[in-house]
């Protein structure tokens, strides 16, 4: 109960707020087909999320360091896992491991080791001049490579930017260099280059990059469901059409809108005051959390909630923008509120993982 009593209540209330959206945007997404099954489904991710977060709230720092190495493994582990005879392809990427009741998106766990391998690894500072020894640079860049390079193998595109979001947030925290930033910023473009011009990305990854810039281009594929997504936000007016009386997302125009573009349920049904709300509940985890970091006086926790602060951003972003037609399609979930088991746990856990901070920020003060 002590771990409880340093709690940072905004965030927890924030997060079950955005997830409780979530379960009631997928029970009107999937009603028509499936009744109150997904719903039902969706607050069992919840509540084993929670359980996870408070789980890792009250592991103490010293435990929480020593379990960073097993985490990072573990996460590799997982996509070397995927990409083997256990892997499963949906969708056209190889990113799921299926098990018995259910599935496992190896790149979600991943994100959490991540950002525990980037904080650990960055901590140490040179304290004279403020900046990263080139040795951390050098082990933090190999350690944000090899998640990144299977993903992008399965392929995984909305993963691996996210990876590189948290990879850039963590970089940025612990003071990296503008001069390198830049070179970096050359490495990524010269990439993005390379996977657009050869076989690295999927087709259907390439057919959804050239809708985003030519949506008439695929009028029956992505195109469609673009112009669906964009239909049913507009109709939405300030207030919405009502919960499960969206004529779209009752209709069933959408394909996958409990998952990657929830988001237009919300415009449709709740109207722009409820989008803007979930908005501005992503914006607040992603501003609360940036604030822990920073009032933190340990730099493996600072650094640990600028990545995460990065995961939140991207993502949050991301799936907005492309339910509004403002970025490309690329299937990253809508933190909290995307039904999946996978994305739920692992930003609870990432919840968790601020908490932690948090709480031993305050335990220093008291």
């Amino acid at each position: 109960m002590r771990d409880l009593a340093h709690l940072d209540l905004g965030l927890l209330v924030a997060a079950a707020g955005l997830s409780l959206l979530g379960i009631l945007l997928t029970w009107s997404a999937t009603t028509a087909t499936s009744g109150s099954s997904f719903a039902v489904r969706g607050a069992l991710n919840v509540a084993v999320g929670m359980a996870l977060a408070f789980a890792v709230l009250r592991l103490d720092a010293r435990t929480l360091r020593a379990a960073v190495p097993l985490a990072y493994l573990a996460g590799v582990l997982g996509l070397l896992a995927v990409l083997s005879p256990l892997g499963s392809t949906i969708n056209g990427s190889r990113s799921w491991i299926e098990l018995p009741g259910f599935s496992v998106q190896p790149a979600e766990i991943a994100k959490v080791a991540l950002g525990l391998a980037l904080a650990s690894a960055l901590a140490d500072t040179d304290q004279v001049r403020g900046a990263l020894a080139r040795r951390d640079v050098r082990v933090g860049l190999g350690l944000a490579a090899v998640p990144l390079a299977l993903i992008m193998a399965q392929p995984d595109l909305g993963s691996a930017l996210v990876v590189t979001a948290m990879a850039v947030s963590a970089f940025a925290v612990a003071g990296l260099r503008a001069r390198v930033f830049a070179w970096l910023f050359a490495a990524a473009v010269a990439v993005a280059v390379l996977a657009f011009t050869t076989p690295l990305l999927a087709q259907y990854q390439r057919d959804r990059l050239l809708a985003f810039w030519r949506p008439e281009a695929d009028p029956s594929g992505i195109g469609y469901q673009v112009a669906q997504v964009k239909l049913a936000i507009g109709s939405g007016g300030w207030f919405g059409q009502g919960l499960f009386e969206g004529r779209s997302t009752q209709g069933g125009f959408i394909p996958f809108q409990y998952t990657d573009f929830v988001f237009s349920v919300a415009g449709e049904e709740l109207g722009f005051v409820g989008a803007l709300g979930i908005v501005a509940l992503e914006m607040f985890v992603v501003v609360r959390t940036l604030v822990i970091g920073i009032r933190s006086r340990d730099a493996f926790g600072r650094i640990l909630c600028g990545a995460i602060a990065g995961w939140f951003l991207f993502q949050s972003v991301e799936n907005i923008g492309m339910n509004l037609g403002l970025m490309p399609v690329t299937g990253v979930p809508l933190p909290f509120v995307s039904y999946g088991g996978s994305s739920m746990f692992s930003c609870w856990i990432a919840v968790g993982l601020v908490g932690n901070v948090h709480a031993a920020s305050r335990r220093r003060i008291s």
